[in-house]
């Protein structure tokens, strides 16, 4: 049995073992042959409590082993009944990894997914309606961390290792029972797919490559059409629906985190990118609105922040999740990039000064004297509909001494007078991220 080690050189990896075969098999390959590639190996032992005196069982036979073999172990084990099913289950262990990633004691997380698993989940997939993304199976995931060495090699050949080097295993009972979807189509559809068509988990593997390859370069175009400007995420005008259809998944769903929804809302976000600017569609608890530079997504999550006092903010330099950069004195050493800094007289602040975001009938006194409601100033500075409602302000009743990212009041400018200046600064609603 054959891996190419060579994409994870010098890497710390941590494999996830079950103690199962496949697990256990890559936890053998990568201590004997990682050496040689640099690689240091750990392991990592998730213990659900779902299958009761049989988790603790394989649990231990992990621990006992690797204490065996000198290998490094995290052990993670959940609160009795703690999970119902096992998708709940997934989404811990996958909370555990992030966890041991976190540590510090390793680069990436290791999985024994191979390719018999890479056939099942494009099958399971494509039987329940499934688009491009579904039949890519299972690959690497770098921004998890994760990485499936084993993906190319077939559930004959780990046998065939586990047999020859003598490897230990335990098995799970669950993998024998029918009552799961998966275990159906592992036990029946695909072996009967294997004996209509010699190969077909192999050739169904190089089909989910090519898959994956077409679906990372729509993902990439799709990027390049999203931008983060303050609260909001830009789609930029875009008349191939393929690509604008990933870009709106990309923002509702992993930006966002909505999964519900519909094509008919897919179409009506199409259709807006032709309406005129102001234009708006709430959908999902979200609003998308037609601005000059595309369709703009945000949430109402900021319009539901509680008012804070100013000075508490001076404190804890943040508001709502954003981080507002305020310097008394009058100067900062150093701002991130993309913040936009505005000066101010701290002593022309009341005591019971708030920030908050903005609310029907807030005025604003522009910079060199007269005064607008706050909804003509924005308009007039042309700050994106989307973004209003998301930007930090610091207020005296309804009157708006600053406008975090866009301007301050005459009444707190600086003057020949001014004792104590100071600065705050937060992300600039003009500029693209």
């Amino acid at each position: 049995m054959q891996v190419n080690l060579s994409p994870y050189a010098n890497k710390r990896i941590c494999v996830a073992v079950s103690g199962g075969k496949d697990s256990m098999a890559l936890l053998h390959y990568l201590k004997k042959c990682g050496g040689d590639f640099g690689i240091t190996v750990s392991a990592l032992n998730c213990d659900h409590g779902i299958r009761g005196e049989e988790s603790e069982r394989d649990s231990a036979f992990v621990k006992d082993y690797c204490a065996a073999n000198g290998i490094p172990l995290r052990f993670f084990k959940a609160e009795k009944g703690s999970f119902k099913d096992e998708k709940s289950a997934r989404v811990w262990r996958l909370d555990c990894y992030k966890k041991a990633l976190a540590d510090g004691g390793a680069d990436v997380i290791a999985t024994a997914h191979h390719l018999n698993d890479n056939a099942e989940t494009v099958l399971f997939n494509l039987a329940r309606g499934t688009s491009l993304a579904g039949v890519k199976g299972i690959c690497d995931e770098p921004s998890l961390g994760i990485i499936r060495p084993f993906i190319s090699l077939s559930r004959g050949e780990i046998d065939e290792y586990i047999e020859v080097n003598k490897i230990p295993f335990v098995v799970d009972g669950s993998n024998l029972s029918d009552g799961y979807t998966r275990n159906k189509i592992r036990h029946n559809v695909l072996p009967a797919l294997e004996e209509a068509v010699h190969g077909a988990a192999r050739n169904i593997y190089n089909f989910s490559r090519l898959a994956a390859e077409d679906e990372e370069y729509f993902a990439r175009k799709a990027d390049e059409i999203i931008a983060c400007r303050g609260g909001a995420f830009l789609i930029e005008p875009c008349g191939e629906r393929i690509i604008f259809k990933r870009a709106v998944h990309a923002v509702v769903a992993r930006k966002f985190g909505k999964i519900d929804y519909t094509s008919e809302q897919f179409e009506k976000l199409f259709l807006l990118q032709s309406a005129e600017n102001g234009k708006r569609f709430e959908f999902l608890g979200l609003t998308a609105v037609k601005e000059e530079g595309g369709i703009a997504l945000t949430d109402g999550g900021a319009l539901q922040a509680d008012e804070v006092l100013f000075s508490q903010v001076i404190k804890t330099g943040e508001y709502a999740g954003k981080s507002l950069v305020i310097a008394c004195g009058g100067s900062a050493e150093k701002l991130p990039e993309n913040y936009k800094a505005l000066e101010f007289d701290l002593d022309c602040i009341p005591e019971n000064a708030v920030v908050r975001f903005r609310r029907d009938g807030d005025k604003f006194t522009k910079f060199g004297g007269g005064s607008k409601s706050l909804s003509d100033y924005l308009t007039d500075k042309k700050v994106p509909q989307s973004l209003r409602s998301t930007l930090p302000l610091v207020c005296d009743g309804s009157d708006v001494l600053i406008i975090c990212g866009v301007e301050i009041s005459d009444k707190v400018k600086i003057t020949e007078n001014t004792v104590n200046p100071a600065i705050i600064a937060s992300k600039d609603p003009f500029k693209l991220n």
